[in-house]
């Protein structure tokens, strides 16, 4: 049961990962995250 829940949290860490990174720049900016921030925000989001 935990490497199935560790492989879905790497799916929806990478798929958060993915869809920051095609926003823009102002997108992002208005959601208050910076491009260099995505990835720490992806691990937040997902427990990864």
């Amino acid at each position: 049961m935990n490497v199935a829940r560790t492989l879905n949290n790497w799916r929806k860490y990478r798929q958060t990962v993915n869809e920051l990174g095609r926003m823009s720049n102002r997108a992002l900016g208005d959601l208050g995250i910076d491009r260099s921030e995505i990835e720490r925000v992806a691990r937040a989001a997902t427990n990864f």
